[in-house]
């Protein structure tokens, strides 16, 4: 699969959730490993379903993040249900916007819930590297990338996109 790149319209919206019989009856199993080859290929440390061209609500995680905190490698329907308000300042890139690193500012800390490639629900903390991950990728899902993130507060955003509660610092 090619990486989907801005300007293209299915990152600027919000993608569609899968249903959890779909997941059990193994329908995304391919996607997911396309999408896992396609991260690696090319350098990735997350890759959301629609940076593939599909409308769905899933992202992997790269294996050695996912496995340095002890953590899923693959998120259906996730949701970030709460973020801390200790932000932390770090340079990203995106395999949507090719050639483009800018600072931004995230959640050190968050809460987030999602469907295992099972079809079990889960909700866990995530804090540090893997949190700045999982807030990237929750954001392509939510027709949000980088771009938007430098010309925005991050605390609006958050606000705006997921209305959440904070978690204290």
């Amino acid at each position: 699969m090619e990486i989907t790149k801005i300007p293209d319209k299915i990152l600027a919206k919000k993608t569609e959730k899968v249903a959890i019989a779909d997941i059990k009856n193994g329908l995304y199993k391919d996607l997911v490993l396309d999408m896992k080859i396609d991260m690696k290929e090319n350098n990735g440390v997350g890759l959301a379903a629609n940076q593939t061209n599909k409308d769905l609500a899933i992202f992997v995680v790269d294996a050695k993040t996912a496995d340095a905190f002890n953590k899923p490698e693959v998120y259906f329907n996730p949701e970030i249900t709460e973020y801390s308000k200790d932000l932390d300042e770090a340079e990203e890139g995106c395999l949507s916007v090719p050639n483009y690193w800018t600072p931004i500012k995230r959640a050190k800390k968050i809460k987030i819930k999602f469907t295992d490639e099972n079809g079990v629900k889960h909700k866990i903390k995530a804090r540090g590297f893997l949190s700045r991950v999982l807030q990237h990728e929750t954001d392509h899902l939510n027709g949000l990338t980088i771009k938007e993130r430098t010309n925005a507060n991050t605390k609006d955003i958050i606000k705006t996109r997921n209305k959440t509660s904070m978690l204290s610092s």
